[in-house]
């Protein structure tokens, strides 16, 4: 699985994983501050972007094997990991089933669970009923608080272009494999240092999951990120890159 990946910066390599429904470009905000310090690669999930969308079925530890691939081929054996979201999920089975290749991990606005199997496969058969469009208002809606859609109109416009040019069946079959996943057997395997960001507005993924998170982890911490929704990294980019930062340097206080 040859996935669409973009490089930027040089040194120490850290990995991007994108949240259902977003293409690479959600990191824009992030690339210059930390690709002044870092290699990052940042790539697409299946059917997202420029990732084709093969058949299903589709399970994290599928996604997470495109991540590690993808890895494989650029030659990196131990990388830092950043994913929000579905991203969150899979850098966590990266974290917990491949633990030599994770120096630090970041995990942002997820928990053991997202909602429930029956409300992602409903959406899978929602939007391969009626492609994207079908639901991009409600998941929106999630994304970013009424304030921050008010303000910045124009960057709420790109994340809902992107989102309705994600393929039928590589939006569904994600749905599908966050229908099937639970991080809580996988939590107590994790080694690399973690950060857990949540967003204090998430209704996806409120605080609370992120502690659940936190406490399964060894020597995890939490960083709430005030007055943002689900999509944390573009809601308040400051802070989030900021929190990121000083997790991978150390310098959290």
């Amino acid at each position: 699985m040859r996935v669409h990946h973009r490089i930027d910066g040089a040194g120490v390599p850290l990995v991007l994983v994108n949240s259902l429904g977003a293409a690479l470009e959600l990191w824009e905000p992030q690339v210059a501050p930390l690709a002044a310090r870092y290699r990052l690669i940042r790539y697409d999930q299946r059917g997202h972007g420029g990732t084709p969308a093969p058949q299903g079925p589709y399970t994290i530890e599928v996604l997470a094997g495109d991540a590690i691939e993808l890895l494989d081929r650029l030659g990196l054996e131990r990388v830092s990991v950043c994913g929000l979201s579905l991203g969150g999920a899979v850098a966590t089975w990266i974290a917990a089933n491949a633990p030599d290749r994770v120096e630090r991990l970041v995990i942002a606005s997820a928990g053991t669970r997202f909602g429930t199997p029956e409300m992602w496969r409903e959406r899978a058969a929602a939007v391969r009923a009626g492609g994207t469009d079908a639901v991009v208002d409600a998941v929106l809606g999630r994304w970013f608080t009424p304030a921050f859609a008010a303000a910045k109109p124009d960057v709420v416009a790109a994340f809902r272009a992107a989102f309705c040019a994600v393929q039928r069946e590589g939006y569904a079959g994600c749905c599908e494999a966050l229908a099937e996943w639970d991080a809580t057997s996988h939590l107590g395997r994790i080694r690399a240092p973690t950060l857990v960001i949540s967003a204090a507005e998430d209704t996806v993924s409120p605080p609370e999951n992120g502690r659940a998170m936190a406490d399964g982890i060894a020597g995890a911490r939490v960083v709430v990120l005030e007055d943002c929704a689900h999509l944390a990294s573009a809601g308040q980019p400051a802070a989030f890159t900021q929190a990121v930062l000083e997790h991978l340097t150390g310098d959290a206080r």
